[in-house]
């Protein structure tokens, strides 16, 4: 159920822009955003920090684009939420706090240095993405980007989340994390 709370806003912001255009399917997006917000906080009564970001990011940037009719601006927002997910990504490996292991830390005890090679791999996927949607986004046509977007990005990163389990699983210990 929850994943599927996750994609629900961009399944709608698809939906919609095939249907009608870029401007109407930001403004979905926005709409479908808090829905997320408000029935994950119904169901399991918190609310997570990804989400609150990616609702700010949304609403900011969705209303930049609606405000100005201007497209560049929710294309903008997926490169944006991957650099700050890269940043907090590197931030908190170097403060010797990675969220990856806060995260998944009690489920998967490793070694701390697959936590940090696991760690540097997202940060370098989620810069790699970010580039790749400046790319698509300035490049190509808008249908083409809506849909690297939406189909692209979104296979891309479940497939490097299955790679990232299949990777913790293989390092994986018997006895709690030492520090290396």
């Amino acid at each position: 159920m929850k994943q599927l709370l996750d994609f629900l806003p961009l399944v709608i912001f698809f939906a919609v822009y095939k249907f009608v255009d870029i401007y109407t399917a930001t403004g979905a997006l926005i709409a479908a955003t808090a829905l997320q917000l408000i029935l994950t906080y119904l169901i399991y009564k918190q609310i997570e920090k990804m989400h609150l970001i990616t609702f700010a990011m949304v609403t900011v940037f969705g209303a930049l684009t609606l405000f100005f009719h201007d497209d560049a601006f929710i294309k903008w927002k997926v490169t944006i939420v991957y650099g700050l997910f890269a940043i907090a990504l590197a931030a908190s490996q170097i403060m010797g706090k990675p969220i990856l292991k806060a995260m998944l830390g009690k489920e998967m005890q490793v070694k701390d240095r697959i936590w940090q090679q696991v760690t540097w791999y997202w940060v370098s996927f989620f810069v790699l993405c970010g580039i790749a949607n400046i790319y698509v986004a300035f490049s190509l046509p808008l249908e083409t980007w809506v849909n690297f977007k939406v189909f692209g990005l979104t296979a891309l990163t479940l497939i490097n989340t299955v790679l990232t389990v299949v990777y913790l699983f293989k390092h994986m210990e018997n006895t709690p994390d030492e520090s290396q």
